[in-house]
């Protein structure tokens, strides 16, 4: 047992890799008195960068709407670089599906509030999100179309 290396699993960085904000509509869009609507999507990545350390990034796309009309679009990107060894292949899908984006969510929150406040609105407050249950989805959605060529046969 002395042989088998102890599991590492350290953040070194939490970043803001991109931001954008967008209001094409304005000054006249500003004037409507009617409530957007306010779409949000969110998506995970993680990529190797070096033996060892992982990218892991988390991205919303939040935009509002009047009518067809953009009132504004935000994309925010918000990354951090963990330090992952000796972990094996079961461990690292969690791990980086479920506690890295856990980790760095937070900040994209406060990111995006603090960007859609600057602009001049009030802020949009993403909500809280499971990342288990969100991984666990992908999960059977990924065995099931892996299930499905089969099926079809």
């Amino acid at each position: 047992m002395a042989d088998q290396l102890e599991p590492v699993f350290q953040i070194q960085r939490i970043y803001l890799k991109e931001a954008s904000l967008e209001q094409p509509n304005s000054p006249a869009i500003l004037l409507e008195q009617e409530q957007p609507a306010v779409d949000i999507q969110l998506a995970i990545e993680a990529n190797p960068v070096a033996e060892g350390m992982f990218e892991v990034a988390v991205t919303a796309t939040v935009q509002t709407k009047i009518k067809d009309k953009t009132v504004f679009l935000v994309e925010a990107k918000q990354a951090g670089i963990f330090e992952i060894r000796n972990l094996s292949d079961e461990q690292m899908g969690p791990i980086m599906g479920i506690a890295c984006p856990q980790i760095v969510y937070p900040y994209l929150r406060g990111n995006v509030a603090d960007l859609v406040q600057r602009a001049g609105f009030p802020p949009v407050h993403l909500a809280e999100i499971n990342f288990q249950a969100m991984y666990e989805q992908q999960q059977a959605q990924a065995a099931s179309t892996q299930e499905a060529p089969a099926l079809v046969q």
